[in-house]
């Protein structure tokens, strides 16, 4: 539970997460740095220039000590207050009642630490003043105020290493992300030319990059041919076959017209009739992997042009949406024209009605075919939408036949787009509700 939660903040990209890997060393030899040789180098440092003013503090406190008029003893010390950067006064204030210093001060709680192990009569210091410490320390005479130079007790700029480990630490990360920018464009580019081949495009792409990314782009590309070359094989097999079958076929019908009509001579017309749009629906199916370049079009024109065509052929279909002032998309009409006009076809010979609902957002179009009738149920939906799949049980095929194309060429022309087809009920006329959705 823990591992995931932790997991939901991290980058999911590969630049991110290399850069994570990057960043993430860096910053710990930072931590580490900062604290253990930085700040030990500069205890030290405090420790030591901090003992030496100790030192001279401690012989001007036993002059005073042996002095009964420390007034005259200061005047005395004078010359020796101004080579050591320190001042005394008799008339001190009253001690705090702890040592003052600043959050980030570092370097002061070694400072405070020497002055209470070395120095004799210490009572507390300030060294909220960056430029001075100010120091009670008690003697025979009572409690005297010391101040001293700040710089003569720790180092003055104890942040320029830090400062200079992170510019460069900075700077290197900067580089690195340079080279890793590089070495992730081949990546992207692979990874775009792959999903632009998915949606039935062929964009032009070249392997680049280190050895490994360049051996999976030429592989990528050995592939994409492979799946040209069979889909073209196929579309021109699946041509040849629907064009021989037609003349046996149109021979036939011009026998049978010449032939006096019975029920015999009006079953084989049927028959023939069959088989043509048998054939209709391999030649569409081959056609979907064509590749098609898209157009800008009117997604409401476009469905209500199919709807229209239906509405003609005596079919009740109603149309939702129609109205609304939708954005022009990049489609390829013909392949969403005949995936929804299968749709809508599905749905008059299984539910006697459609209806169809066009909606649009910003970030996608959606088309909803809607029937009245048995629906598909909810384990086989998927299987549905294989080429020649024919669930007899969910879906009358005594209706008006089929061969299991519909949904799979509606699968396809949105595979294309980089869409999807859903299939659920509808939740208002109870059968099955199939949804087109198209990315904007």
């Amino acid at each position: 539970m823990l591992g995931q939660w932790f997991k939901s903040f991290l980058p999911r990209g590969l630049y991110g997460r290399t850069a994570l890997i990057l960043m993430v060393p860096i910053v710990t030899i930072q931590i580490v740095l900062s604290i253990v040789f930085v700040q030990r180098h500069f205890d030290r440092v405090t420790q030591q220039m901090t003992g030496s003013v100790v030192a001279e503090l401690d012989h001007m406190r036993d002059r005073l000590e042996g002095s009964d008029v420390p007034e005259a003893e200061l005047q005395a010390m004078a010359p020796l207050m101004r080579a050591t950067s320190v001042a005394i006064d008799l008339a001190a204030p009253p001690p705090p009642e702890r040592n003052l210093l600043r959050a980030h001060d570092l370097a002061g709680l070694s400072l405070i630490a020497t002055l209470r192990a070395q120095l004799p009569g210490f009572v507390a210091v300030d060294l909220r003043d960056s430029r001075q410490a100010v120091l009670w320390i008690d003697s025979r005479h009572g409690v005297v105020l010391a101040t001293v130079s700040r710089a003569r007790m720790s180092p003055s700029n104890p942040h320029q290493l830090l400062v200079i480990v992170l510019l460069a630490s900075i700077f290197m990360t900067l580089i690195s992300f340079l080279f890793l920018r590089n070495q992730v464009r081949p990546i992207r580019r692979l990874a775009a030319a792959a999903e632009a081949f998915g949606k039935g495009q062929t964009v032009d792409y070249r392997p680049a990059g280190a050895t490994e990314v360049r051996a999976a782009g030429q592989a990528f590309l050995d592939m994409r041919a492979r799946i040209e070359r069979q889909i073209a094989q196929r579309t021109l097999m699946l041509s040849g076959v629907s064009h021989d079958m037609r003349t046996p076929l149109t021979r036939m019908r011009l026998t049978l017209s010449m032939m006096e009509e019975s029920e015999d001579t009006e079953a084989l017309t049927a028959d023939i009739t069959e088989l043509e749009a048998l054939l209709d629906s391999f030649l569409d199916f081959a056609r979907a992997h064509a590749t098609v370049a898209p157009e800008t079009v009117d997604p409401t024109a476009l469905v209500a042009e199919v709807v229209a065509g239906r509405a003609k052929g005596r079919g009740k279909v109603t149309l939702r949406g129609a109205d609304e002032q939708l954005r022009p998309m990049a489609l390829r009409p013909l392949l969403i024209a005949r995936a929804l006009d299968n749709l809508v076809g599905n749905a008059l010979r299984y539910g006697a009605e459609a209806h169809v609902c066009v909606t649009q957002t910003d970030t996608e179009l959606v088309i909803a075919v809607e029937d009245c009738g048995p629906g598909i149920p909810a384990d086989r939906r998927e299987e549905a939408k294989l080429p020649f799949a024919r669930l007899d049980a969910a879906r009358n095929q005594n209706l008006g036949g089929g061969v299991g194309l519909g949904l799979a060429i509606a699968e396809d022309a949105m595979r294309q787009h980089g869409g999807r087809l859903i299939l659920d009920q509808s939740p208002t006329f109870g059968g099955l509700r199939a949804r087109l959705v198209l990315p904007r």
